[in-house]
């Protein structure tokens, strides 16, 4: 029998101990205090009030009673009540007011029950309006909304505390609907409305859509207006119904005419602004805050951190975390912890997000979840798992579902954990298989594997979806390389309506539909990219502007991004130039998409200009991707020495320390270049702790250009050894065997390659007409306009030859006659997707074609020929970068 039932048999227990035995629930690390640590110790170690020897009047019980309940020592309160009733001394209309806040604080259901039987067998059941209202009270903060609905319905007389209660209580549990009927009786029954029942109004207005909620919530106000209440918590309730329903204007508005503002009114204006993503507003009404002389408290801090990893403010969240240090309750706050971890791992502060977690002493399930997100979002996967075992073996903590989805992606990317799928049957056995947040952390892990059909399988079972489940799937589609998949479902998301309740997740929402928001957008343009789909890009672009998503540092980024990899430079530059905030990812993008067109000198300046910045004092700084981008470029434009220069100086000039995929990329620029052996000597001489499996692949691409039988043989054996079943291996070591008339050892190594189990994936290209996007593979006549196509390719063939064309047999790679090699070129897919922008597009309109492997060089020519005898600019990407034909000339001037 629970020690609880002391309330209710206090004599027996009572009987045979000297003193009363504390209660299980003492235990527990109450909720509604600010710092659980100190508070949890302070409550524990106070010891419950014995019976005292000398008599004591009821009156003296009673009143210690209601004055601790009133000064938060709960527990004492109830030491007190089971002494008092042990005592023989009834509890009356005055006692169970008390001891029934005290239940409903410490929000124990089961004690409150039992209250209540007190509560009938002393006769104050359904008879004392103050009774009453206290456990309508307890029960709403307990989370039994049902008996709190049954004492109401049951009081014989009501007032303004009863109503006030019970919409409380309704709204507590997001029955916003009830909540406003609940209010509308009120009013029916001329009780007159105070601010505190305003105040849950308003927060069921700020529930509902933003168009039905504003309504109401402006009927409200002006109902506060007329009655000339303007209490600071109703005015507090008013700015944050307005920011919920997206209205931060009227927020301002209303704290520039508010003169009594108090914490509270700071604290909500600036989490409203956080949570809509106005960080630099936000910063700017902490500023103002701390000039008015309010001093910051966890609420505080907890809202303006995140500003700092979103605006990269690394230094500022520097200073925030040194005013909690100076501050020892703020430094002890379970609240504050957790978003100073969450602060450092978003800002890439790992080590220092780990030294805040391991030095709070006493954690809780927040900051547990906050280190594991962390981990995971920084790719220590290995650490978040490692972690995750520590918190259910050592700590003995129960993960939530908020911990589930925070380590679901890194059992999906640790090397370590080999069986992923085997951690949805745990998920499923903690019951949190229905929850929307796992599901979405599941899906996104299927997806990682290739197994989308079961990510779609999961999105189409949900229950209840927000708008990250639909964000999840896109994402997924776009992961597994499915980008018709993700627009067709951006297309539906975005005509989806729910029947049974709002987008958002909240209640009674009939008819709310999700539209894309930034993440949306950041998931789909990599799609558009992929398939070069510059009309849906050029779309999905109007749509950001349209919903002011444009001037989103990411958007932005992704834009850049976008116009470039679909052909656009110009675009791609002139979104660029207006972006108002640019980050490092920002200029990366550019600086890789100048050396894709092979504009390197470009590519060059613009580093410099950037390089430039940060001796300004600029916060953005190159790392280790844009150097990365800078040696792609000079490798793709010839400019050796510029690339060699920038690689030799980088760890000096720039700090940054050469990785593997540094020493890979200088490889390729001296392979391009023909200093094959250079680069041979450079691999040689790699760091031995760097992987040298991307420096040996670009060498041996190199030696396939430049036909180097002996050093293609060496790459290609470490290569096969690393990496035995990436097909790009074998191909190109057969292609240059087949080059120098090997045909033998070339289809011994396609033997071999078969023998493994390795496919050479098949060239495919593609263009974009109209809604569609049309895929092409060599050979393929699958299309319904391929024998139109094919009569168009020999035609333009027989033209090319008049103007000096000669097809380049030496790239098929097939013991055959020539004239059979010469039927296999007029069937490659770049030629075949060139013709078709030919016969469908109008004359005179660009043509943007892209390929998933490299332009060969027949078919580079061909291209120029065809440019110059249609007159026509031809855009052609392949896998590596874009080719811009026009006049007869490619830009990449045959480099």
């Amino acid at each position: 029998m629970s020690s609880l039932n002391q309330v209710v048999f206090p004599t027996s227990i009572l009987l045979s101990s000297s003193s009363p035995s504390v209660p299980a629930h003492q235990q527990r690390i109450l909720p509604h205090h600010k710092n659980p640590c100190q508070s949890s110790s302070s409550l524990i170690s106070s010891t419950p009030t014995k019976p005292s020897s000398e008599p004591r009047s009821k009156s003296s019980w009673i009143e210690n009673l209601r004055s601790q309940a009133r000064s938060g020592l709960l527990f004492d309160a109830v030491s007190t009540y089971i002494a008092m009733t042990t005592a023989d001394l009834a509890p009356d209309n005055f006692v169970f007011p008390a001891i029934l806040k005290a239940a409903a604080d410490l929000q124990d259901l089961d004690m409150g029950k039992q209250i209540h039987v007190h509560v009938v067998k002393f006769g104050y059941g359904s008879k004392y309006v103050a009774v009453d209202n206290t456990l309508v009270n307890m029960y709403g903060k307990c989370g039994d909304i049902g008996d709190a609905n049954m004492v109401f319905d049951k009081m014989s007389e009501r007032n303004q505390v009863s109503w006030n209660s019970m919409i409380a209580a309704l709204c507590r549990h997001e029955e916003w609907n009830d909540a406003l009927g609940a209010f509308r009786f009120m009013q029916m029954e001329h009780v007159e409305i105070s601010s505190f029942a305003l105040v849950s109004v308003l927060l069921a207005c700020g529930s509902f859509p933003s168009g039905v909620g504003l309504r109401l919530g402006k009927q409200v106000h002006g109902y506060s207006l007329r009655k000339g209440d303007a209490a600071t918590h109703l005015i507090n309730a008013l700015m944050a119904m307005y920011a919920k329903l997206g209205k931060l204007d009227y927020s301002r508005s209303l704290l520039n005419v508010f003169e009594d503002r108090n914490l509270v009114t700071w604290n909500t204006i600036i989490s409203s602004y956080t949570q809509k993503g106005h960080f630099s507003e936000a910063l700017e009404f902490l500023k103002l805050m701390v000039s008015e002389g309010v001093r910051p408290d966890d609420v505080t801090i907890a809202s303006i951190l995140p500003t700092c990893a979103h605006l990269e403010l690394l230094d500022l969240g520097k200073e925030i975390h040194a005013y909690v240090m100076r501050n020892l309750d703020l430094s002890e706050n379970l609240f504050v912890a957790s978003a100073l971890v969450d602060m450092y791992c978003n800002c890439k502060q790992v080590i220092s997000g780990a030294r805040i977690f391991n030095r709070t002493m006493t954690r809780n399930i927040s900051v547990w979840n906050a280190m594991l997100a962390g981990y995971a979002q920084n790719g220590h996967f290995d650490e978040a798992l490692r972690l995750f075992i520590e918190m259910l073996e050592v700590a003995a903590l129960s993960p939530n579902s908020t911990t589930m989805a925070s380590v679901l992606p890194s059992f999906v990317r640790s090397q370590a954990f080999l069986d992923a799928e085997s951690i949805h049957g745990f998920v499923i056995k903690l019951g949190f298989g229905k929850d929307m947040y796992v599901q979405n952390a599941l899906m996104d892990m299927y997806s990682r594997l290739g197994k989308i059909e079961t990510s779609k399988a999961i999105f189409d079972s949900m229950e209840f979806e927000d708008i990250v489940s639909w964000n999840t799937m896109i994402t997924g589609f776009v992961v597994c390389g499915q980008h018709s998949d993700a627009f067709l479902l951006l297309h539906e998301m975005h005509s989806f309506r729910r029947k049974d309740g709002g987008g958002d997740g909240n209640k009674n929402h009939a008819g709310c539909c999700f539209r894309a928001n930034s993440i949306t957008l950041m998931a789909i343009l990599p799609g558009c990219a992929s398939l070069s789909a510059l009309a849906k890009g050029k779309e999905i672009h109007a749509y950001a502007i349209k919903n002011n998503l444009a001037s989103d540092v990411a958007v932005g980024s992704a834009l850049v991004d976008m116009y470039a990899k679909c052909g656009c430079l110009n675009l791609s530059r002139k979104v660029f130039d207006e972006m108002p905030k640019k980050n490092v990812i920002t200029w990366n993008v550019l600086i890789m998409a100048y050396g894709m067109h092979g504009q390197g000198t470009e590519a060059l300046n613009l580093f410099r200009t950037m390089a430039a910045q940060v001796s300004r004092g600029t916060e953005v700084q190159p790392n280790d991707v844009t150097f990365i981008a800078v040696f792609a470029a000079c490798s793709h434009s010839g400019l050796v020495d510029e690339g060699l220069n920038l690689f030799y100086n980088m760890r000096a000039e720039y700090g940054i320390e050469p990785t593997a995929d540094h020493y890979a990329c200088i490889v390729d620029l001296l392979g391009r270049a023909g200093k094959l052996n250079d680069a041979y000597e450079l691999i040689n001489n790699m760091p031995v702790q760097h992987d040298k499996t991307g420096a040996w692949s670009s060498l041996l691409g190199a030696c396939r250009v430049h036909k180097d039988l002996e050093l293609g043989q060496i790459a290609a054996r470490n290569l096969i050894e690393a990496e035995p079943r990436v097909d790009s291996h074998y191909v190109l070591l057969s292609n240059i065997y087949a080059s120098a008339g090997l045909w033998e050892k070339a289809m011994e190594v396609r033997k071999n390659m078969k023998q493994m189990g390795v496919r050479k994936e098949p060239g495919c290209s593609w263009i974009e007409f109209g809604d569609k996007v049309h895929r092409f593979l060599a050979g393929d006549l699958s299309h319904p306009q391929s024998e139109q196509l094919y009569g168009f390719v020999e035609d333009l063939s027989g033209r090319m030859r008049k103007e000096g064309y000669v097809p380049d047999t030496s790239c098929v790679l097939h013991n055959l006659d020539e004239n059979e090699k010469e039927s296999l070129l007029c069937g490659h897919s770049e030629k075949l997707a060139i013709a078709f922008g030919i016969l469908n597009t109008p004359p005179g309109r660009v043509i943007r074609v892209a390929k998933n492997l490299r332009v060969c060089n027949d078919c580079h020519t061909a291209t120029k020929f065809i440019s110059k005898i249609e007159g026509r600019e031809i855009i052609l990407r392949d896998v590596k970068r874009f080719h811009h034909f026009k006049d007869g000339i490619c830009s990449c001037g045959d480099y």
